[in-house]
C-alpha cells in the first residue's frame, strides 16, 4: 500500500521549535503580556477584533453625536 502525500500548500510537516504555540515568547514575560500577544494581536483573532473596536466606536460615537446634536432631530 503505498503513502499518501500531504495535501497541497499544506507546509512541512514538522515544527520548529519558534513555530509550537506557547513557545518563543519571552522567559520573563508578565500573564498580561502573554494575553496581550495571544488574544488581542494573535494574526488569527486580529480580523474580529478590530471589527469589536470598529462596532464600539459607532456605537459611542452615535451617542455624542445624538448628545451634542440631538435637537435637531425634534420637530420644532
Amino acid at each position: 500500500m503505498a503513502r499518501r502525500a500531504a495535501p497541497p500548500h499544506s507546509g512541512p510537516a514538522y515544527y520548529t521549535p519558534a513555530q509550537i504555540p506557547g513557545r518563543g515568547a519571552p522567559l520573563d514575560e508578565t500573564a498580561w503580556g502573554r494575553f496581550v500577544r495571544e488574544q488581542i494581536f494573535a494574526p488569527e483573532k486580529l480580523p474580529g477584533n478590530i471589527s469589536i473596536v470598529v462596532g464600539v466606536s459607532m456605537f459611542m460615537s452615535g451617542i455624542a453625536i445624538v448628545r451634542r446634536w440631538g435637537e435637531l432631530l425634534v420637530p420644532a
